[in-house]
């Protein structure tokens, strides 16, 4: 099983997402953050998204506050 990853990291992560909003969007079938240029979500395979940097900065902080909690495809491998 891997190891989760450090809050520390997930909140640098979430940072670097909140500074620049535009260029990701959240996946709304499970609030995964993905790159604009992603069709169909890795992880629950949903087409619909919202790229609002309101709901993307919101969900980068929430994200990152807290440990890793889903399954990723690269659990699954």
């Amino acid at each position: 099983m891997p190891t989760p990853q450090p809050h520390s990291s997930r909140a640098e992560a979430a940072a670097k997402i909140a500074a620049n909003p535009t260029a990701y969007k959240v996946c709304e079938g499970c609030n995964s953050i993905l790159g604009n240029s992603t069709a169909i979500c890795p992880n629950c395979h949903s087409y619909r998204f919202d790229a609002t940097a309101d709901q993307v900065t919101r969900i980068a902080r929430l994200l990152g506050s807290r440990a890793q909690t889903s399954v990723t495809a690269s659990d699954l491998t």
